[in-house]
């Protein structure tokens, strides 16, 4: 039996979760994606902005962080974080998510996206025990609503002042997906 360091992999892409050693690699790629990224998303740049980040998503029940990485080369192409996780009769977790420039448009994150709604749907032990992942986006992020949509997911509502993002309360659309609906077809997770 060969040891993955991957939790899931796909066809082209696994999910690992976020270390500490990561911090030079996901902080060039942050910076290398900033026009990307802009307005919508800012991940840490530097690795002291990097370093708590990656404890808090390691350390809480109420958040999980994963890195996407090529299984080619095992380089870093983006990451999806499951936040604000509520137990209960919830068991709802908030997703946030980027590629990285290098790896933008090629299908990854969406392949990501596949592998991380298996886990959080997994029973807990196999996976997060969720039934209910949502995504808040802004309405003129294209991209972000094409990929949730691609990914299954259903347009819920909308939330006006939603979100304080870069110096300004945002509306966003409120995009969920839950356990009982069925996967898309296309890449998905295996492992």
């Amino acid at each position: 039996m060969t040891f993955s360091p991957y939790l899931r992999e796909g066809a082209r892409v696994g999910l690992r979760p976020f270390r500490l050693a990561d911090g030079p690699e996901f902080t060039a790629r942050v910076r290398e994606s900033r026009e990307l990224h802009r307005p919508w998303l800012f991940p840490p740049s530097t690795v002291e902005e990097y370093e708590p980040y990656a404890r808090r998503l390691a350390a809480g029940e109420d958040r999980a962080g994963f890195l996407v990485c090529e299984l080619g080369t095992g380089a870093v192409a983006g990451f999806v974080n499951v936040n604000n996780i509520v137990r209960g009769a919830f068991e709802c977790g908030a997703l946030g998510y980027g590629a990285f420039a290098h790896a933008a448009g090629r299908g990854f994150l969406r392949e990501a996206l596949g592998l991380v709604r298996a886990h959080a749907f997994a029973p807990a032990g196999e996976g997060l025990g969720l039934h209910r992942l949502e995504a808040n986006i802004q309405p003129a992020n294209a991209a972000s609503i094409a990929l949730v949509r691609g990914a299954g997911f259903r347009l819920e509502g909308f939330s006006p002042d939603f979100l304080h993002i870069d110096g300004a309360w945002r509306d966003h659309e409120r995009w969920a997906v839950t356990a009982e609906m069925p996967c898309p077809p296309g890449p998905r997770g295996t492992g």
